[in-house]
């Protein structure tokens, strides 16, 4: 087994943490980013926002990818825990932690992904740092 770590990162937005947080749980509103790229397309995105509910989001970027998960935790606006994989890159469940502060005109995220592939610890900030920009342009 190869080793894992932990990455966190925090993001502003300029809306409420409802706001963020639902769009997270929108099939029609994450399609247009959650695990989008900027050469990617998301095809499919099927959500089924409850503990212990499904989500299953495909993205084409020259191959296909596939991203299924389990919702853990749905505390909104303050938290949303779940696990997750992406197939073609491990067969393994990391689990993802959102958790929501509200500020003067908007929020901050704090996103902590852990049991990630140590091979992927650089390439993984970077992800969701392009994830949580395209959502931002999405809530604006």
């Amino acid at each position: 087994m190869s080793d894992r770590v932990t990455v966190r990162l925090t993001h502003r937005f300029a809306a409420t943490p409802e706001r963020v947080f639902d769009a997270w749980l929108d099939p029609r509103t994450a399609g247009k980013w959650l695990f989008a790229t900027p050469t990617g397309k998301i095809t499919r995105c099927e959500i089924d926002p409850q503990v212990g509910g499904k989500f299953f989001i495909v993205r084409v970027d020259g191959d296909e990818f596939e991203h299924i998960g389990e919702y853990l935790e749905i505390d909104r606006p303050r938290r949303l825990v779940f696990r997750f994989t992406v197939p073609r890159l491990s067969a393994e469940y990391s689990r993802v932690t959102l958790e929501f502060t509200p500020l003067a005109g908007g929020c901050e995220l704090c996103l902590t992904h852990e049991n990630v592939l140590a091979d992927y610890a650089d390439r993984v900030p970077e992800g969701w740092t392009m994830i949580l920009n395209g959502l931002e342009k999405n809530l604006t």
